[in-house]
């Protein structure tokens, strides 16, 4: 029993891996400092973000990471700033980060949590919102080359401890609104103390702290916001807000929005088209447990995971409750599948942050990465300096159903530390979803796809000049003679504390026959345009494609 063991074991280690882990060989090196000193201070141990994003429009994707400062007093170092690394991939031909923070105006200092990207202004380069424990940043992108701070022209701070944020055009008039989740009424000097079950000192709970309002900021084209959380409704409700997607969840063609909330009911706010909001999301059955039980939820994935056209919503939860797997009937009304798709007993042991759907070995379907750490001692990791780690994991949709590949995906799925955000998108440019993931007080990880290249893709990119530029919120589909079409939606949200990459991308399987793309815009006008060369880049603007009537999926 035990040879043969040990040739299984053989067999495993033999077969290709998913992924690897290229951090530090290609230059992007950096440490999360979370600033621990023994108060246990809750902002401790969620941060922090990262947003992957191609600020300077070379055709490579870039990566802006957050810092986090000491807390309590500790005096910090000027070197613990934010870090923009600058990918030169288009320019020399190989993966390879250049710290450009100074360069470009954007070392930030503050006690980072997440980052927003989207081109608020309309003037065709990408900008950044920064969120953070404290005063959050609006860097507005001066043409790729530096940033500029505008936070008090633009009027979107909020001093309280925010966490996720998305950019969203709401109202439907063109240009990128702000909507901002802010998680607790936390402060250093209200801390309070709180222990585990064997009477040792831990980190509290959220049920310790109360709630606050997230913010809807509306931009009003001309360099500002303004607040409109209270005209929108979005204060009737409050959550301890951690992870946002937006997604038109009941087909009507408006931006919906869903917050995960840690330990109060997640909320759904349908768009009424006026300006205002109404949340139902006890109503849909997105909100609570089966058991009709808030759960400590914080990333979200959102995306047609079932190829019938809607909105799915996947979840992450704290250790014991299990991931939720939400499955929209089109009008939004969720069932929860979390049993049904196998997903309970996989998630039971972790506690889950950042995620998405991802089509990681292009056949076609939504598969799901998870990364993973505890926010209390696990048992068996007590005594040790952070008793939190976890190691990641990685989902294949198996049909409906999903499967644990974790353990074949690479070495990188097998290191345990305390993960937190993670951002998706095609890193090295060879059609593939490679992964972003930052560890709380620990080093960033690149994950590049290392799937054969055995199968067909597209990626498609959007441009429409009057406004909206990059088209966050349009839905591109891809129509194949004999196969269910495949629906997508242009974003940069979800996730957790993560912005990432907008371009939509499609695995074809090993059958790259002509196909079709068809763009229904933000505004509901479609067109479609025949493709019959895969593995390509897709660059689509407004008005080149064929005009067809608008229809539902």
């Amino acid at each position: 029993m035990a040879g043969l063991a040990s040739l299984v074991a053989a067999g495993q280690n033999d077969r290709p891996q998913l992924f690897s882990e290229i951090s530090a060989a290609v230059g992007l090196q950096f440490t999360h400092v979370n600033g621990a000193a023994g108060q246990y201070l809750m902002p401790e141990l969620l941060g922090a973000g990262v947003a992957l994003f191609d600020y300077d429009g070379d055709g490579d994707l870039d990566v802006y990471l957050l810092q986090g400062q000491p807390l309590g007093g500790g005096g910090g170092s000027n070197s613990l700033t934010h870090r923009l690394f600058r990918n030169d991939l288009a320019e020399s031909g190989t993966l390879r980060f250049v710290d450009v923070t100074a360069a470009t105006n954007t070392s930030v200092r503050a006690y980072g949590m997440g980052a927003a990207v989207g081109d608020y202004d309309n003037d065709g380069d990408p900008d950044l919102y920064l969120t953070a424990f404290g005063s959050n940043t609006l860097l507005r992108n001066e043409g790729g080359r530096s940033f500029t701070d505008v936070t008090n022209e633009a009027g979107v701070d909020d001093p309280r401890w925010s966490a996720s944020a998305a950019f969203v055009d709401y109202d439907r008039d063109g240009d990128l609104d702000l909507f901002v989740t802010n998680y607790l009424e936390f402060t250093i000097a209200a801390n309070r103390q709180c222990f585990d079950s064997t009477g040792a000192r831990d980190y509290c709970g959220p049920r310790e702290y109360r709630s606050v309002p997230d913010r809807l900021f509306r931009n009003d084209a001309n360099g500002r916001f303004t607040d409109v959380s209270d005209a929108a409704g979005i204060t009737r409700a409050y959550g301890n807000g951690l992870g946002v997607a937006a997604g038109d969840y009941n087909g009507d063609g408006w931006p919906d929005l869903y917050v995960a909330n840690d330990a109060t009911p997640n909320q759904l706010w349908i768009n009424r088209h006026d300006g205002t909001f109404a949340d139902e999301g006890p109503l849909s059955g997105a909100a609570l447990s089966a058991a009709g039980n808030p759960e400590g939820s914080m990333g979200i994935a959102s995306g047609d995971y079932d190829d019938d056209g809607d909105e799915d919503v996947f979840v992450t939860n704290v250790r014991g409750e299990t991931f939720a797997s939400y499955v929209n009937d089109g009008h939004a009304a969720f069932d929860d599948a979390r049993v049904r798709t196998g997903i309970a007993p996989i998630t039971a042991a972790f506690t889950g942050f950042g995620t998405d759907w991802i089509d990681y070995d292009h056949d076609g379907r939504l598969d799901l990465f998870i990364a993973n750490g505890a926010v209390q001692t696990i048992e068996a990791l007590r005594g040790e300096r952070a008793p939190y780690h976890m190691v990641n994991l990685l989902l294949q949709n198996a049909g409906g159903r999903f499967e644990d590949v974790s353990a074949r995906a690479g070495a990188a799925f097998r290191t345990s530390e305390v993960s937190r955000a993670a951002a998706f998108g095609d890193i090295d440019n060879d059609g593939d979803i490679d992964i972003i993931v930052t560890n709380n007080d620990g080093p960033v990880r690149l994950l590049r796809n290392d799937v054969a290249a055995n199968a067909a893709w597209l990626q498609v990119a959007l441009d429409q000049p009057a406004g909206n530029r990059s088209a966050i919120g349009a839905r591109v589909a891809l129509e194949r003679r004999g196969r269910p079409t495949m629906w997508r939606r242009m974003k940069t949200d979800g996730s957790y504390l993560a912005a990432s990459d907008s371009r939509v991308h499609f695995g074809l399987d090993d059958r790259p026959e002509p196909c079709v793309v068809v763009v229904q815009w933000p505004d509901g006008q479609t067109e479609r345009w025949p493709v019959t060369q895969v593995n390509r880049f897709l660059h689509l603007r407004r008005g080149s494609g064929q005009p067809m009537e608008k229809r539902a999926p």
